[in-house]
């Protein structure tokens, strides 16, 4: 078997963390949006001060 330099197992696991870390993070901004959607219809499904503004 060949050995892997040191380089590139430094960066091999830079890429694991940062993968895994993005995973979570982006199972947290999916709750976030869940929970605000909830939110948003327990309100009644439309903005407290009227229509939404035009993007």
């Amino acid at each position: 078997m060949t050995a892997l330099s040191k380089e590139y197992l430094l960066l091999f696991n830079a890429v694991t963390d940062t993968e895994r870390a993005l995973s979570q993070l982006r199972e947290a901004l999916l709750d976030a949006q869940r929970q605000a959607e909830e939110l948003f219809l327990e309100e009644g499904g439309h903005p407290p001060n009227g229509p939404c503004p035009a993007p």
